[in-house]
């Protein structure tokens, strides 16, 4: 079991780095170095961040050795400085911070081949080394974020997703009322806020069997969706107004028709793809200008794992198995969205599509502990964020790498956020 769990660790652990690389060594040293946007970090500094929670996680903690480069913790600490002042700081060069990374990688590789993978909550079952995976692809998605806000000629290119339609479909879905089991019981690299497993009681509602499209926001737009303040919340409503917010992020209108950036590239907005680039107000807007609401959490977890013939809880809307190219579009594969109706394989027992890849799903609950809720390793990763300030998202998008992403990881952000890779869908009380 242990060579298993090895394997698995050293492939999370590769591929991360294989990504990382592909998303720095594409642009030059002036583009790493550089911020391109007062909301994202310059480029280099997660490239070394991420080699230096690698360094305290695997190196300091597991394996109990001296740091490497002590100086520079404070440098690459999320919580001591906010992104808007990280070009600031003494930051290591790009060839710096990449010769950092490699040197703590080969280290951790060793480390990885003689520890035990059990006896410790930090290495049962390599948590320690699939923590850190996960948090490398994190930034990883961080990293694209940073590559769709710069300007400039494209950097970066993927085939198109494969083609898929919501035609015949029905638009909604009724879930049953009952209790189901949501969070993590079994998931060995799950996160603290994915934990405890526990029952949760929901009545009966309909969901979207697809994420809100482009074409369907648009309607909302041309409605006059943006100038009606009855849709918005009293926050969003300040917030379009301050700004000047009329379209999602990167949307223009010209010559009669909406286009979009997409990493560094103009197009037409495809209509039959998920929305994308909004935030939890213009969604929660959208929803109420439909005539409904954005789903719960729970509501949004009881569709895609419940399964109602067994009645239990799967890892994915398909079942227990590892996310397969059929079922969810994942990994940075295509950056851009499917079409709303694709991967029919990956959708969940009563029919609803792309609850996993695509699109981040806002849902209408604040980002709260689940009952019995304990933070490890560390409580800055989900616990000092708990509260009304935050909303969740679920669901993945298709630039979460699949170990970051099943059907019980919790994401979470400020209301007011546009630049990440977040779409919804709708819900409505079935009574």
């Amino acid at each position: 079991m242990n060579d298993v769990l090895r394997q698995r660790a050293v492939d999370a652990l590769t591929a991360a780095r294989a990504r990382t690389a592909a998303l720095t060594s594409c642009v030059d040293d002036g583009e790493l170095t550089a911020q391109h946007s007062p909301l994202m970090s310059p480029l280099v500094w997660d490239l070394a961040h991420i080699g230096n929670q690698e360094e305290l996680w695997l190196l300091r903690n597991v394996a109990g050795q001296q740091p490497i480069r002590p100086e520079i913790d404070s440098v690459y600490d999320a919580f001591q400085h906010p992104r808007s002042e990280r070009p600031a700081l003494d930051l290591l060069s790009p060839g710096e911070a990449r010769g950092y990374a490699h040197d703590v990688r080969g280290r951790v590789l060793d480390v990885l081949e003689r520890t035990p993978l059990e006896g410790r909550p930090l290495v049962d079952a390599a948590f320690a080394f699939g923590m850190v995976a996960q948090h490398e692809q994190q930034h990883d998605e961080t990293m694209l974020i940073t590559h769709q806000l710069r300007r400039g000629p494209a950097a970066l290119d993927a085939p198109a997703p494969p083609h898929g339609t919501a035609q015949g479909l029905p638009a909604e879905v009724l879930v049953p009322g009952g209790p189901f089991t949501m969070g993590a019981a079994d998931e060995p690299w799950a996160l603290d806020n994915e934990r405890p497993a526990h029952e949760r009681l929901v009545p009966a509602y309909f969901i979207d069997t697809v994420p809100v499209t482009c074409g369907a926001y648009t309607a909302f737009i041309e409605d006059g969706g943006y100038s009606e303040r009855r849709w918005w919340a009293e926050a969003g409503w300040e917030q379009i107004r301050q700004h000047g917010i009329g379209a999602p992020l990167f949307w223009r209108r010209e010559g009669g028709q909406w286009l979009r950036r997409r990493f560094g590239v103009l197009e037409p907005v495809p209509q039959d793809e998920p929305v994308l680039h909004v935030s939890w107000y213009e969604a929660d807007a959208y929803a109420r200008w439909a005539g409904r609401r954005l789903p719960t959490e729970e509501e949004w977890e009881k569709a895609a794992r419940h399964d109602p013939a067994s009645g239990r809880s799967r890892r994915y809307p398909w079942g227990d198995e590892d996310p397969a190219e059929t079922h969810a579009n994942l990994g940075q594969r295509h950056l851009r969205p499917a079409a709303a109706g694709s991967y029919p394989e990956g959708q969940s027992p009563l029919g609803v599509r792309q609850l996993i890849g695509d699109v981040w799903e806002w849902t209408s609950s604040d980002f709260l502990p689940y009952p019995g809720f304990v933070a490890f390793p560390y409580k800055e990763y989900s616990q000092v964020f708990f509260g009304s300030d935050h909303k969740v998202l679920r669901g993945g998008s298709f630039a979460v790498d699949p170990v970051a992403c099943r059907g019980t990881f919790r994401n979470w952000d400020l209301p007011v956020r546009r630049q990440i890779f977040s779409g919804f869908r709708t819900a409505r009380d079935a009574g």
